[in-house]
């Protein structure tokens, strides 16, 4: 099972969230029948997603992260629960993989430039909606780039899926996301920065064993580590029949006649896990009448 942690330094200047997501992006894969890049930029989003659902104090809140580029990919999207649990999809799922010289996905150029839209949903009152330009493509970059344009946040986001090159399927997947809080002082920074730089890419320390705790605490080499929370997250999406069904009820009486007359009945499918919703005429007209 998936697991997010989060630590803090014991005198609140640094914190720092780290998640093992390989369940998550590996059934996103297969839900989605994602391409090696596709299943590579999907599942780094879920998991900064899922990291940053999880600051949410509500049990209400959400978060969107949307990404509209040129490339091949097309848009995708991930929505995270304050709980870390976490869902998305991609227009083109079947998006061609290409290579950087060192062998290592291209997710750049499948994302290209465009748009990055993150919307958070405190349950109450109206959302939060921040857009910035895509700056590398690469989703950490972008994430980072995120917190210091619209939040003021001085943030590092290491973002990482490995791909099994012959089978194509997702082996690991993880993130971490650590952010400077206001009693950060020079030393502090400085510390952070080194470590840093030394720091192995995610699936590196993943594939050596190291949990997420590890990673917080390599994050944090030097510092006194207090764990805020630990909990499980996981790919979930709450469609049903009958939220589709209230989705239909709020549609104009005229266009539910028209699917009646024309169709005799209404087909829907769930972008975020592929289920197939039916309704027949007899439904569609059942539930015209209680719009009367």
């Amino acid at each position: 099972m998936d697991k997010i942690i989060r630590c803090i330094t014991s005198d609140g200047a640094v914190m720092v969230s780290a998640i093992d997501s390989t369940d998550i992006a590996y059934k996103a894969s297969v839900i989605h029948h994602t391409s090696p890049v596709a299943s590579a930029a999907l599942g780094r989003l879920l998991s900064a997603a899922s990291m940053m659902g999880a600051q949410f104090k509500s049990s209400k809140a959400s978060i969107n992260i949307r990404f509209e580029g040129d490339g091949g990919l097309g848009a995708f999207m991930a929505v995270a629960d304050s709980a870390g649990n976490v869902k998305g999809f991609v227009t083109h799922p079947d998006c061609p993989t290409t290579h950087y010289e060192n062998g290592k996905l291209n997710v750049a150029e499948a994302v290209g430039s465009g748009i990055v839209s993150v919307m958070k949903d405190f349950g109450e009152g109206e959302p939060y909606i921040g857009k910035i330009p895509i700056v590398s493509g690469e989703i950490a970059e972008d994430i980072t780039n995120y917190y210091a344009t619209s939040e003021q946040i001085p943030t590092v986001c290491a973002l990482g899926v490995l791909i099994d090159k012959e089978s194509s399927q997702v082996l690991l997947s993880g993130g971490l996301l650590l952010q400077l809080l206001p009693g950060a002082d020079d030393s502090t920074i400085d510390r952070v920065e080194a470590n840093v730089s030394k720091l192995e890419s995610v699936t590196t320390m993943l594939a050596k064993g190291m949990t997420a705790l590890d990673m917080c605490k390599a994050a944090l080499e030097g510092f006194e580590v207090e764990v805020l929370d630990e909990f499980e997250v996981k790919y979930v999406c709450g469609c049903s029949k009958e939220k589709i069904r209230n989705l239909i009820a709020a549609m104009p009486k005229e266009e539910i006649k028209e699917m009646i007359e024309q169709n005799h009945g209404a087909e829907a499918d769930c972008r975020f896990c592929n289920k197939h919703y039916s309704f027949s005429e007899y439904e569609l007209v059942e539930l015209l009448k209680e719009k009367k």
